[in-house]
């Protein structure tokens, strides 16, 4: 049988339905090669559905900033100190009213600013990984960029007695040799995404084993200061911490979505990928030293939030109707690392836990549960 040759319309229509987009579709019915008229009625209404996708996508966005908008106003001003909203806006303008002013502008202001941040760059970060491997498993808490990171502030902490400014940066130097690793040892090509997912899943269990081994060797209160490399925690950051994360967040969420839009083609392939212009490895290199930038700052900062970008792309992504979104992952990413730290400070009284405690609480279940529909459905195969 002799295999039919596609001609460019047919290309292109078959990378514009890769990438999620009705756009080149509707030119490709206007380019009907001389068989006919086209079809009006066709045009008009895919540009209808194309109006509503943009609508619904609009609304849903902002609907989502202002969740966010309020989860942030009830972590900065809803404590054990309560501050009313126009108390707040004159303390960020400069004034000081003695007994909050302390409290608003050194812990909880910044501490709700840095789970905007982290939670957007472990979200985005997770998102863009998942639609590049094509499996809700590839995130980078689930491969072990994350944990690379935390083991060498683990490392640096119990072994060499470090702390502040160098441990961070020691932490995302291992997060990028984690993720620079898996990177080298899974090879290119399409074959490559599933050698992925197994090297991480494999680094991250011996990175676990021997964090686990230096702990129990470790002196009792330099273990206390490692385990926050390990759950993770917004309990001590700072206005600087928060400003060098704002950087690397505003400049690296841009292009990760930008990145990420062009993500679809390639799953019709490396070959037809390169046919329609998209250079698959230099896309796949971009994106994951753009996940890498994203995750390794974040862990820097605050440690592993477990799970935040494990979950934030499956939601985001039901949300707009099964397309990925790095901006709405963002913004998911972001109301769960706030909800999730108001609940560890306040939901047991007397009684405060790292965020990553109650992430972890809400991640794992769903991570049981992919591993056991993904079997099922071999076992079904």
């Amino acid at each position: 049988m002799n295999t039919p040759v596609r001609t460019r319309p047919q290309l292109v229509e078959r990378r514009e339905h890769a990438a999620g987009s009705t756009a080149y579709a509707a030119g490709s019915l206007l380019s009907t090669g001389g068989t006919g008229a086209p079809d009006t009625g066709t045009i008009t209404a895919l540009r209808a559905a194309r109006r509503r996708v943009h609508r619904r996508r609009r609304v849903l966005l902002a609907a989502l900033t202002l969740l966010v908008v309020g989860l942030f106003l009830a972590r900065a001003l809803l404590g054990d100190y309560r501050i009313s909203f126009v108390d707040g806006i004159r303390m960020v303008s400069g004034t000081t009213i003695p007994g909050a002013s302390f409290i608003f502008m050194e812990s909880t202001l910044p501490r709700a600013c840095m789970a905007v941040l982290a939670g957007a760059a472990f979200a985005s970060a997770g998102a863009a990984f998942q639609s590049m491997l094509r499996n809700p498993l590839a995130s980078p808490d689930v491969l072990g960029i994350n944990l690379g990171a935390s083991a060498s502030a683990v490392f640096a902490v119990v072994l060499l007695g470090w702390s502040g400014t160098p441990v961070a940066v020691v932490a995302f130097a291992g997060a990028v040799a984690v993720a620079a690793a898996i990177h080298g040892f899974a090879g290119r090509g399409g074959a490559a995404t599933g050698r992925m997912i197994l090297v991480g899943v494999g680094l991250a269990a011996v990175l676990s084993s021997v964090v686990h081994w230096v702990l129990l060797r470790a002196d009792i209160y330099r273990a206390q200061d490692a385990l926050v490399w390990l759950t993770g925690s917004l309990g001590t950051v700072s206005w600087d911490e928060v400003a060098r994360l704002g950087v690397v967040v505003a400049v690296g969420l841009p292009l990760l979505t930008f990145a990420t839009r062009q993500l679809g083609v390639l799953g019709l392939g490396d070959d037809l990928a390169t046919g329609l212009g998209v250079r698959a490895p230099r896309l796949r290199l971009a994106v994951t030293a753009l996940v890498v930038l994203l995750t390794a700052s974040a862990t820097a900062v605050c440690g592993p939030i477990a799970f935040v970008g494990f979950l934030s792309g499956p939601i985001a992504r039901r949300l707009t109707g099964g397309r990925t979104s790095v901006p709405a992952a963002a913004l998911v990413g972001a109301a769960m690392v706030l909800a999730a730290d108001y609940l560890s400070a306040y939901a047991v009284p007397g009684t405060a836990f790292p965020v990553g405690v109650v992430t972890g609480l809400a991640g794992a279940p769903v991570l049981v549960w992919l591993l056991v529909a993904g079997r099922r459905s071999i076992s079904e195969k």
